[in-house]
């Protein structure tokens, strides 16, 4: 566990040109803490930022560990239908 709060800065675009936060997710004691303002007028939105989410995660592990980034997305689209209703698995 970290001993101080680690933050990741704020997008160079943000800072240049504005914008509103959206979500802060955070690993504590193993566990994830979120933060998060609805912010869209349709949920829809938020699977297409979820799916971008998951896209930019495959890439940090294809740069940072043995998996390739097909691989790495496939493992998170794994996790994310585990978790749906109804599904098997570890998150229900």
């Amino acid at each position: 566990m970290a001993e101080r709060f680690q933050e990741l800065a704020v997008p160079p675009d943000a800072l240049e040109n504005g914008g509103i936060e959206v979500l802060r997710a955070s690993v504590v004691d193993g566990a994830v803490s979120i933060a998060l303002r609805r912010s869209f007028d349709d949920p829809y939105t938020w699977g297409r930022l979820l799916i971008d989410l998951a896209r930019h995660a495959a890439r940090i592990y294809a740069l940072e560990s043995d998996l390739s980034e097909d691989e790495a997305f496939e493992r998170i689209r794994a996790g994310l239908e585990a978790g749906l209703p109804g599904a098997e698995g570890p998150l229900n």
